[in-house]
């Protein structure tokens, strides 16, 4: 069974979340996939940052919705780096992304860059949002998607196969042998997040899940001998 590491932000647990200089050590750290958040700025780039505002990675205050791509590149998102774009990172790196979205407006602008670069065997997109999830889906014919719960109702498989998604990404802590056998059994995969302990790391393999996000490059070293 393959089993897939994917960078969370990067590998935030070690460089400044969603800059380049994180997701570049992601991909020399061999991560098999690179997960990314994205928002739209106040002139509709697709900014690479995980919070509604910058205020926690950043040393500007204020939502991204409300600044220009050119006020957001004026911030330091951790050890010099900038608030890049989802353009720059498919340049910067040749990995696999797994992008997240936040809703309807993002999933739209994110379908053009797919549509016009023809993204869909490299981008996985993600969301918590089913709408977002349908949206893309419906854009971008044959995208890959995964829809992300932190908590979660006996309905959750259902809603992935509604929504068209391919793959759940659960909580590890949260998730039972019972959720990840009924997604089995109605073909959907299951990823396991944040899994930054070996612990963690033996339940997700126990667990047969088909992979594990992570915030440290040390998960991907063990993670093959870890049964």
């Amino acid at each position: 069974m393959t089993f897939l590491i994917i960078g969370h932000r990067g590998v935030m647990g070690v460089e400044p979340e969603n800059t380049l200089r994180s997701f570049v050590r992601a991909e020399r750290c061999g991560m098999d996939a690179i997960e990314l958040d994205l928002h739209l700025s106040k002139d509709g780039a697709l900014v690479v940052m995980h919070d509604a505002a910058v205020d926690r990675t950043t040393d500007g205050t204020g939502p991204i919705a409300e600044k220009t791509l050119a006020e957001l590149r004026g911030l330091d998102a951790g050890d010099g780096e900038r608030v890049p774009v989802f353009e720059e990172v498919l340049d910067a790196v040749g990995a696999p992304l797994q992008a997240e979205i936040k809703d309807v407006a993002a999933a739209r602008a994110l379908a053009r860059v797919m549509l016009h670069r023809d993204l869909v065997d490299r981008v996985t997109v993600s969301s918590f949002h089913d709408e977002a999830i349908a949206e893309i889906s419906a854009l971008v014919p044959g995208v890959r998607t995964v829809l992300i719960a932190g908590r979660w109702g006996a309905d959750i498989v259902d809603r992935a196969r509604t929504v068209g998604a391919d793959t759940l990404a659960l909580n590890i802590r949260r998730l039972t042998l019972e959720t990840a056998e009924q997604a089995r059994a109605q073909g959907v995969g299951i990823i396991g997040w944040v899994v930054n302990t070996q612990e963690h790391l033996r339940l997700a393999r126990a667990l047969e899940l088909d992979g594990a996000t992570t915030d440290f490059p040390e998960i991907k070293r063990t993670g093959r001998f870890t049964a």
